[in-house]
């Protein structure tokens, strides 16, 4: 199907295929290897892989960490370090978003997240009143993060495309 673009060539738009999407967390510098640790510990982060920044490595500065890749169940996360001189688009710890974790056991997870370091913001909300229509409780995290631990939805809800 073509596609006008701005300067009125319509040429048809090359396809674009996503293979993954990675939220990106920024923690205040040089927590990130603790976050990681966090994240195993609470969540049961698997970590893949994890790059350092080779300059402060060289000149024996305080190593950070420019990211780790995490896997918390089929998904993937990076964890990043944020220094004063760092050219990361977000220049603020934390974050205004949540991010939610599935799990038939909301209980335990929040359980085990607490017992690794976590504040559990509310009682567990069921039914109407919780976000997903299962169980849901909200957690902090030592980072700033809120994290949702949710149960899935009792009922699929039909959506109108």
């Amino acid at each position: 199907m073509a596609q006008e673009n701005q300067n009125g060539d319509s040429k048809a738009a090359a396809a674009v295929a996503f293979t993954a999407v990675k939220p990106q967390l920024f923690v205040e510098a040089p927590k990130a290897t603790d976050a990681v640790q966090f994240y195993k510990a609470a969540f049961g982060a698997e970590e893949v892989n994890r790059t350092m920044h080779p300059k402060r490595k060289a000149d024996q500065e305080l190593p950070l960490m420019l990211s780790a890749e995490v896997k918390i169940g089929s998904y993937s996360l990076l964890v990043s370090d944020l220094a004063g001189d760092s050219d990361a688009p977000a220049k603020t710890v934390g974050t205004r978003c949540m991010i939610c974790l599935e799990t038939d056991d909301v209980e335990a997870a929040v359980e085990k997240a607490v017992a690794a370091g976590a504040t559990n913001q509310c009682a567990t909300a069921e039914g109407e009143t919780a976000c997903c229509g299962g169980r849901v409780a909200k957690l902090n995290d030592p980072y700033g993060f809120v994290w949702l631990i949710c149960s899935p939805a009792n009922k699929p809800v039909d959506v109108a495309a």
